[in-house]
């Protein structure tokens, strides 16, 4: 049974060893290079799809894997307008300094990083469907940065993941046979997307302050219990769970 309007948790407001060689005219000598992780390949041309470029380089693709936007300029240090020739004078620099080969600075996995982004970066095509990707990509991070900068988004978020925790309070202490809520129900309760939610329910999971059910569903935990009535956590009255069932035609 859902919970009602008079449950008010608080009562009050509140690389490899195998080798391979190739001559480099960039560099004037022998390259040694990990030849399951560069061989003798070259990317392939056409569309690029960012996090997979090119789609047999180990390198590259571990870093995909793991979520990682490769910045070919910053690795090379290179503005994105810089030329052909600057970029080619900079991966000499740099696969002089880390070529495996090398004693000191020898790094072989940031090596063939370098020559990935060189292969890219000096093929126009290449680059050109790289650079929509690099584009795409700092849209997003601004995007981020605009919204870390305003100063309500934290205390909204935090209030509204307080809410959300009381919703399960209430629904658990108002039926113990059924205390768990699905994703649909939270989303029509909450009045917001799911993807939104998300980021409060793994919150809220990690703290230990609710669980997944046997039925898939989402309860409140005894730990959940102590951090709303330590709080003091009160539902605005629109997101009660009875004033939205009374208005659901189908109840």
């Amino acid at each position: 049974m859902p919970a009602g309007s008079g449950d008010d948790p608080c009562g009050a407001p509140q690389p490899s060893a195998t080798t391979a060689k190739m001559t480099s005219p960039m560099i004037g000598h022998t390259l040694t290079r990990s030849a399951r992780a560069i061989g003798a390949r070259r990317p392939p041309t056409g569309a690029l799809k960012f996090g997979a470029v090119p789609a047999d380089s180990d390198a590259v693709t571990t870093s995909a894997e793991n979520g990682a936007f490769l910045d070919y300029y910053e690795l090379l240090q290179v503005s994105p307008n810089a030329d052909e020739e600057t970029i080619q004078r900079v991966f000499r620099h740099f696969a002089k300094k880390y070529h495996p080969d090398g004693a000191a600075q020898a790094d072989p996995e940031r090596f063939n990083r370098l020559l990935e982004a060189y292969r890219i970066l000096t093929d126009p095509s290449q680059r050109a469907a790289y650079d929509v990707a690099y584009q795409a990509h700092w849209r997003k991070v601004w995007r981020v940065a605009a919204e870390a900068s305003a100063g309500n988004v934290i205390s909204d978020e935090a209030r509204f993941r307080e809410r959300l925790l009381s919703l399960f309070y209430v629904q658990r202490r108002r039926d113990m046979k059924s205390p768990g809520m699905g994703q649909l129900e939270l989303e029509r309760l909450m009045d917001t997307p799911f993807e939104r939610l998300a980021f409060h329910l793994w919150y809220l999971r990690e703290k230990g302050w609710i669980q997944r059910l046997d039925n898939g569903q989402l309860a409140i935990t005894a730990n959940g219990v102590d951090q709303v009535e330590g709080t003091c956590v009160r539902l605005d009255p629109e997101r009660l769970i009875e004033s939205h069932v009374a208005d659901d035609p189908s109840s």
